[in-house]
């Protein structure tokens, strides 16, 4: 019988469901079972992706062309799951079924209710994990705090699970803040108990409670914790401060999360394997270079908007022994050849990642063109590719005022822009999502990286190479590293006679892991660390 874990948050938000979800799946799955996370969230978009970066951070997408929370990104990275549209469910997609149905005469004209009706819809999909993948272990977050009106349905049906799979297949963590008091240099338990307290009145009687802390828990407030949230003292598990978001799998291993879970699940209790994770910690913790990395962006404020590269960036330093610092660098107060010198002549690499729409465009391309004529490694993903082919088509071919039809739409030269058959579509219609095929040219940076002439990387863009310009382009110098052949798209285009720069229309970012690291990754911060030692 499939195990199910359910974990609620409590007090306040951003104390990282994600990644207790993330070590959890981690620690489950060392210990030889089959794990898949899933996350269920309570607001009424259908998908993030057409949220503000600002409000939501990354959009991580899936194989399968999903447009998910950026907590399916931490899953993945620990996990090394492939995970798919029915990982990630909103409120807004719960409801629209619902509407849909009813609509459409599903109900045979009876009155459409939260409670059976959303209830209902919330468990099928919480169950379709189990169908699509036959896992041991499904383990679900839900997204927002105890006491939020909109979590209520999800509340109400991670209770009735319990009476649907058998309680003995059911376990209910809770994560909850414990606050320092400074000035009486006290831990605060109050919030967590009456965060458990409004959990029970919901029905949901927490067999785990994880602590999120500043200060190691003394065994007196653990025992006092235990008692008056009716779990046993060992079954609460603090989660302290981590350096890194890799050791936090080892800490709560060391606190006995694993052991806990496996004995309310009635899971035999077998020793986990994290020799190899460790290694990976103690490598990362231990780097024997340091490269100075500038992220030229549109959404630089809020570094969640770029959680996947900046990891990615990370595992990239984890293979070649470095430390990877980031410059965060507006792309809008790089205005001319100066502010780019300021900017970034201490860089020993630049990176310009995805986004949508005209704002700060003209300094990523200043940014391009100071890493090509300084000879700076550069890595173009997505818009960052784009900017690299507009840069060299204005800049090299000496096309004037060359642009993609996204930012000028009646500019002279439109290398960048929109394929025939997507005029028309609604937005987010347009969109190349999910995994696609790509064809790798013999001899280029690419092929020496992946160690391969056929791979497969997820999408998430709108707007494509022009190729009535790639002749003109490939005869100016600019090489064609990568083709999708399904329909000659080309997805990797790099700079000859420069040390290492390439831009792909891809997002490699989203299959990098901590102890595999991403092929362009890795070889982009080798040219990095290279670069910082000349």
């Amino acid at each position: 019988m499939t195990k199910y874990i359910f974990i609620t948050g409590g007090v306040v938000s951003g104390l990282g469901k994600g990644i207790a979800a993330a070590s959890l799946g981690l620690i489950l799955e060392s210990r030889g079972y089959k794990v898949i996370n899933q996350k269920f969230d309570p607001y009424l978009n259908i998908d993030p992706g057409t949220m503000n970066p600002y409000q939501h951070g990354e959009v991580f997408v899936t194989d399968d062309g999903a447009e998910t929370d950026l907590d399916l990104g931490h899953y993945e990275r620990f996990t090394d799951a492939t995970l798919s549209q029915s990982s990630n469910t909103t409120a807004g997609r719960v409801y629209l079924s619902v509407l849909n149905k009813e609509r459409e005469g599903g109900f045979h004209g009876g009155t459409v209710q939260v409670i059976p009706n959303i209830t209902e819809e919330i468990l099928r999909r919480m169950l379709l994990s189990t169908e699509e993948t036959g896992a041991d272990i499904i383990i679900t977050e839900i997204g927002g705090t105890v006491g939020d009106i909109e979590s209520l349905p999800f509340m109400e049906a991670i209770r009735q699970m319990k009476y649907k799979v058998g309680e003995e297949n059911c376990c209910y963590i809770h994560l909850t803040l414990v606050p320092y008091m400074k000035k009486s240099h006290e831990l605060k338990t109050k919030p967590t108990q009456h965060s458990v307290k409004e959990l029970q009145e919901l029905g949901i009687k927490p067999d785990v409670i994880m602590l999120r802390t500043e200060h190691a828990i003394d065994p007196n407030t653990r025992e006092r914790l235990a008692a008056f949230c009716n779990v046993e003292p060992s079954c609460v598990i603090q989660n302290l401060n981590a350096r890194s978001i890799y050791e936090v799998p080892l800490q709560l291993e060391e606190e006995g999360m694993g052991g806990a879970v496996c004995k309310v699940l009635g899971l035999k209790t077998i020793p986990s394997q994290l020799d190899d994770w460790k290694k990976m910690v103690t490598r990362f913790n231990n780097p024997k270079h340091k490269v100075k990395i500038a992220l030229v962006g549109k959404y630089v404020e809020l570094h969640d908007a770029y959680l996947s590269v900046v990891e990615s960036l990370v595992h990239g330093g984890i293979h070649n022994e470095a430390e990877v610092e980031i410059d965060w660098v507006k792309s809008e107060d790089l205005t001319d050849e100066a502010t780019c010198a300021a900017r970034l002549s201490a860089a020993d690499g630049i990176i310009v990642p995805g986004g949508f729409g005209d704002r700060g465009i003209e300094g990523m391309i200043c940014a391009a063109r100071f890493a090509r004529t300084k000879k700076i490694p550069y890595f173009g993903i997505c818009l960052g590719m784009q900017i690299l082919v507009i840069e060299y088509a204005r800049n090299v071919l000496g096309l004037a005022g060359a642009n993609s039809t996204e930012i000028e739409k009646n500019t002279p030269h439109p290398v960048i822009d929109l394929m025939g058959d997507q005029n028309g579509k609604i937005l987010g219609g347009t969109l190349r999502l999910g995994k696609f095929e790509c064809a790798v040219s013999g001899g280029t940076l690419t092929e020496k990286a992946y160690g391969a002439k056929t791979i497969w990387e997820r999408h998430r863009h709108r707007y494509e190479f022009n190729n009535k310009y790639r002749d003109d382009l490939a005869k100016a110098g600019l090489v064609i590293a990568g083709v999708n052949p399904e329909r000659d798209l080309v997805e990797i285009c790099e700079v000859p006679e420069h040390p290492w720069m390439l831009g792909v229309q891809f997002h490699p970012e989203f299959k990098s892991r901590p102890n595999k690291a991403g092929p362009l990754f890795r070889e982009f911060i080798r040219a990095s660390v290279e670069q910082s030692e000349r």
